[in-house]
């Protein structure tokens, strides 16, 4: 098997106003294609880049900087993305941030980011206090619409059908997909 060449979202959310809705589009065609047992590996890099970006966006916006920390489980080759996928989009201030809280990370001691890791998140928590930062709401520089543009301006971007996107993977799959 070789790799899935494209970066598809459908027409609706090429056409919506909200950026967010291309980038959950790309979203719900990497899902389908793990759903239908095609590895990371064959998913095209950058849609992958996008998807892992719009996780670390997600999570931060949700609970800070600690939160994709123990969501992600502090995550070596997902960090690795996400730092590659910053510069690929432009993210320089956000690049910077996530380097520097990197660092934060890197200084605790095993033991320390274990405990953080394996106790609750809520409540007290010294640990996940250490790692917010709130600078990450006050950058201007919008990864929503980076991300978005990053896909729009792809040389591998295509704007399809839903039922044009499912008949392109079940091309690449090699059988019929069941429609939800």
């Amino acid at each position: 098997m070789e790799e899935f060449g494209r970066i598809i979202v459908s027409e609706t959310a090429m056409n919506s106003e909200n950026p967010q809705d291309l980038i959950h589009s790309n979203i719900s065609v990497i899902n389908l294609m793990r759903e239908e047992g095609v590895d990371d590996e064959f998913i095209h890099e950058d849609a992958l880049l996008s998807y892992y970006l719009d996780y670390y966006t997600s999570k931060y916006t949700e609970g800070n900087f600690a939160k994709f920390v123990y969501d992600s489980r502090w995550n070596k080759e997902l960090n690795e993305l996400i730092e590659e996928g910053l510069a690929l989009i432009g993210a320089e201030k956000h690049l910077e941030l996530f380097q520097t809280q990197a660092k934060r990370v890197k200084l605790l001691s095993s033991v320390k980011i274990g405990k953080f890791l394996n106790g609750k998140f809520e409540g007290v928590n010294p640990t996940r206090d250490l790692l917010n930062n709130n600078a990450f709401f006050e950058l201007d520089e919008n990864l929503v619409e980076l991300n978005a543009e990053f896909l729009k301006n792809h040389p591998d971007f295509e704007v399809l059908s839903v039922e044009d996107i499912f008949s392109a993977l079940e091309e690449y799959v090699g059988h019929e997909i069941k429609r939800a």
